[in-house]
């Protein structure tokens, strides 16, 4: 009688298997807090994890550290790799589709590699906190620094695209995305370019600070 169901056991061989993993890939989907605000981290690659195990990239870090100080959060991972501010704001509308409640912008750094004007960041990144504030979407700014051999009025021009913004658009603002890992070999992988696990151990305790500040906001609105 048994030998009748033996065709049946691959596949009750792959149930059980994704039984046992389920809840490992479906945790923070399934008993997150509905009430808890949402946060969308939209950037590049330092936002999307390249290199780093699934589940080590800066939104699930950050999410750790501010649940384990007892905030209620969800944070989101908007990131794409090598993602320009123009490619995000392509994209932003199909990421707002999340509902998030506020969100963290990382971008810029992939502007600089292919040679974007400065003026053109600035307008493409305008365009995107203009857009998620039209949709009441709360927003932290995190900045990010040109290359100092690429020229003293290339490296004036786009620092200052950052600090302008969060002016103009009274943003949450940390200066740099990078700060206390760019440069640092122990603190990137092998490309010197993307933070490793330290790094980004790092960049999500020193915006733990300023994520707080932009949660806080939501209780004002």
């Amino acid at each position: 009688m048994l030998r009748r169901y033996y065709f049946l056991r691959p596949f009750l061989l792959i149930l059980f298997f994704l039984l046992r993993i389920s809840p490992l890939i479906t945790s923070s989907a399934v008993f997150a807090d509905p009430s808890a605000p949402v946060v969308m981290v939209f950037g590049d690659s330092l936002v999307a994890g390249h290199g780093l195990a699934q589940g080590a990239a800066f939104p699930e870090i950050l999410e750790q550290k501010l649940v384990a100080s007892g905030v209620k959060v969800r944070v989101i991972n908007a990131g794409v790799s090598g993602d320009t501010t123009a490619g995000g704001l392509a994209r932003l509308d199909w990421s707002l589709s999340e509902n998030p409640d506020a969100a963290i912008v990382v971008l810029g750094g992939n502007d600089i590699l292919r040679g974007f004007a400065p003026e053109t960041t600035f307008t493409n990144l305008d365009k995107i906190i203009s857009r998620l504030r039209e949709q009441n979407v709360q927003v932290m700014l995190a900045g990010m620094k040109a290359p100092r051999n690429f020229g003293k009025l290339y490296v004036e021009e786009f620092d200052e695209i950052y600090l302008e913004l969060s002016k103009k658009h009274d943003l949450v603002f940390y200066p740099f995305f990078l700060e206390g890992v760019a440069l640092r070999p122990k603190m990137n992988l092998s490309d010197g370019l993307h933070p490793n696990d330290s790094g980004i151990d790092l960049i999500a305790s020193n915006i733990l600070p300023y994520a707080k500040l932009l949660l806080s906001r939501l209780e004002q609105k």
